[in-house]
């Protein structure tokens, strides 16, 4: 599962373009782990992005 529950940023899909311009799909993941986090009070496991993890928008349980 490739998808933040926090910020929703979810894979992404282009064009990858050679050299000699060929053109071929595809795609680009974020780096979601997937932690244990403090929801509604209990903790729970999460998927929860890097850049979510480094700001400070999930409260991590111990």
């Amino acid at each position: 599962m490739a998808k933040c529950d926090y910020c929703g940023k979810e894979v992404a899909f282009g064009i990858k373009v050679s050299h000699s311009h060929r053109r071929s799909n595809r795609t680009w993941k974020p780096n979601v782990k997937r932690v244990k986090a403090i929801v509604n009070g209990s903790p729970k496991r999460v998927h929860a992005c890097t850049r979510c993890l480094r700001s400070g928008k999930v409260q991590r349980a111990v």
